[in-house]
């Protein structure tokens, strides 16, 4: 977590490119036009470059993102619903698209200390506080501050005590499409008295196109030398060992099947990849560290980040019963989600980097998928 006591640094707006549109096709924005829990909710179309994205604020979700394959045929390569509905009255995977936090991924127990006080927060996870809990971020309205063609800002203020967590915090968050066809995604917050804030973006992407078949044929490349193991719960034990000699080891482009079904007790407590690495980092700013090769359609995702950790997720846990937007199922093993972020249960393990927040602090944190071909 990058922390500094300077003002916020204005936002910076990108003149919008031309995108062909032979091969997009937009969602119905009536479909997302609604009133929840009092505020209005409005599907967004941004674009750049080669890049369109429909987000929606309910969740701050990415809803579409299309982006063109080395013959120049553009696919929508995210999961999602293709009406509000379908995520108000969720019967498959909750996080599609989604802003995450107060805290992205797990927290042991729903319990910490800060300051000696205990803290304890709803369990909506087998006994666990995922992605900030029962009405985590990906399920709140947030306000939109601004949108052009480009760019969208949202705000959220989540309350002292919202699902248990202490403070009022404050959070900004930018999606800008860039000419450079990346999607870019600045947060920031600001609390007024001590907290814990690990926020993230949970996207499931598959590079094929949205139900268009698996990715464990998928290069995948990750910048760490270690990584945080868990246990059969999936919190981590507090030990960082090296990837080296492991199925974890994507030091070298390797494709996600070769080895997510050999003989391995990590691979065994998250039913394939669901995992933090520890990202090798040359020093604080924003850096590449990972890149995700599709072969049949050319499309190369690259992340960049200047957070500590990474979080990759192989959909070990689709089941293929619940239907994407275009009709076709959200099936095992046919999604990655890539999270930047900090390690998961950091306010548990001392050794971790912290994701403390004090008042007079902000929280910086941006993370980039750049998109191209080869």
């Amino acid at each position: 977590m990058r922390m500094t006591g300077i003002g916020v640094a204005a936002l910076l707006l990108t003149a919008c490119c031309s995108q062909p549109e032979s091969t997009v096709r937009l969602l119905d924005a009536g479909a997302f036009t609604q009133t929840v829990d009092g505020k209005p909710v409005t599907l967004y179309t941004l674009r750049n470059g080669d890049l369109t994205m429909q987000v929606t604020n309910f969740g701050a979700r990415v809803v579409s993102l299309w982006t063109p394959d080395r013959e120049g045929k553009s696919e929508d390569v995210v999961l999602g619903y293709e009406t509000l509905d379908r995520y108000l009255n969720n019967k498959g995977e909750r996080f599609l698209g989604a802003a995450l936090g107060r805290y992205a991924n797990r927290i042991a127990e729903g319990h910490f200390t800060l300051d000696g006080k205990e803290y304890t927060l709803p369990l909506n996870d087998n006994g666990r506080t995922l992605h900030g809990g029962v009405k985590g971020f990906d399920s709140v309205v947030w306000d939109v501050e601004f949108s052009n063609d480009t760019t969208i800002v949202f705000r959220y203020r989540s309350v002292d005590g919202e699902e248990g967590f202490p403070g009022n915090l404050d959070v900004v968050m930018t999606y800008t499409l860039t000419p450079q066809d990346e999607f870019r995604i600045d947060y920031q917050a600001l609390t007024d008295a001590p907290t814990v804030v690990n926020l993230s973006h949970h996207s499931f992407f598959n590079l094929k196109g949205e139900g268009n078949g698996t990715i464990l044929d998928n290069e995948l490349w990750i910048k760490a030398d270690s990584m945080t193991p868990v246990n059969a719960n999936l919190i981590p034990t507090g030990e960082i060992t090296p990837v080296e000699g492991t199925p974890f080891d994507f030091r070298k482009p390797t494709a996600i099947g070769a080895r997510i079904d050999v003989d391995n007790e990590q691979l065994k407590n998250g039913r394939g990849y669901d995992h933090n690495w520890v990202l090798s980092r040359e020093g604080e700013g924003v850096e590449l560290v990972a890149s995700l090769y599709e072969p049949t359609t050319g499309r190369v995702m690259e992340v960049l980040t200047d957070q500590p950790g990474l979080q990759f997720y192989s959909g070990n846990f689709f089941d293929g019963k619940s239907m994407g937007k275009y009709g076709r199922p959200q099936s095992w093993r046919e999604s990655v989600a890539l999270e930047t972020q900090h390690f998961p249960d950091s306010p548990n393990h001392p050794n971790f980097p912290s994701t403390r927040l004090d008042p007079g602090q902000i929280y910086e944190h941006t993370c980039i998928y750049r998109f191209s071909v080869r």
